[in-house]
């Protein structure tokens, strides 16, 4: 028996069926997210993931505080050759992202599970030092590689956690490169904070399937704005 689609990527559909289909033009803002709720008669978080996913996509862009965009048209169609030139531009950055993806989904998933007291409070302790970082990029950046550090560290999996401090020059390297392309918009440090925060509040309840959703959004939108800065 085929699984039944999950509520949000309906619900996704009938956004792009609703907005997407040239009953907004690029660039106009979508409906509010209660607004939206009301009108299809589902929850608030249900409308979140399904913006995500849309956000994922490339067909929106969500600004924190400020609403959902619809993106300029033609981003998609020419999205592989696209990520072909980043490749071909920065090989290893890209790499490292399909290993992160791969190893910190996991890894937050696990540490939802197993993070003592101890390691939230390091988590805690690089949140902070993030928040403070906006005239300081190379506080931000050792916090960065703290905080995703700190997750593999919760994990308590000795290869996972070899594994990380092995990666941890290349993983310095390609938080720099990702953040010279998120922070040129001041708007994206507010974003990076709100996006590392959730991670944090997943993990901290022991919600190791939102912890795990949350990593793999986080960092499939940083390698989708790495693409987009070649546009």
């Amino acid at each position: 028996m085929a699984e039944k689609k999950k509520t949000y990527l309906v619900l996704a559909d009938k956004l792009i069926e609703c907005y997407l289909g040239g009953n907004v033009k690029p660039g106009e803002r979508l409906p509010s997210e209660r607004e939206l709720a009301c009108k299809f008669n589902v929850s608030r978080t249900t409308i979140r993931e399904a913006l995500r996913t849309l956000e994922l996509n490339g067909l929106i862009d969500i600004r924190q505080g400020g609403g959902s965009y619809i993106k300029v048209s033609g981003i998609q169609s020419s999205k592989e050759d696209i990520i072909t030139a980043v490749k071909a531009e920065n090989p290893l950055v890209y790499e490292m992202l399909e290993l992160r993806r791969a190893l910190e989904v996991e890894s937050s998933f696990l540490a939802a599970k197993r993070a003592t007291s101890a390691d939230l409070e390091k988590l805690r302790i690089a949140l902070n030092h993030m928040a403070l970082s906006k005239q300081d990029p190379e506080l931000g950046l050792k916090a960065d590689l703290d905080f995703h550090i700190g997750i593999a560290e919760a994990t308590h999996n000795s290869i996972f956690i070899k594994l990380i401090h092995t990666l941890k020059g290349h993983m310095e390297d390609t938080i720099r490169a990702t953040q010279n392309h998120r922070f040129k918009d001041p708007a994206r440090y507010e974003d990076t904070m709100a996006e590392h925060k959730e991670i944090y509040l997943a993990i901290a309840s022991g919600d190791g399937d939102r912890a795990k959703e949350l990593m793999e959004w986080h960092i499939t939108k940083i390698r989708n704005e790495l693409v987009e800065s070649m546009i």
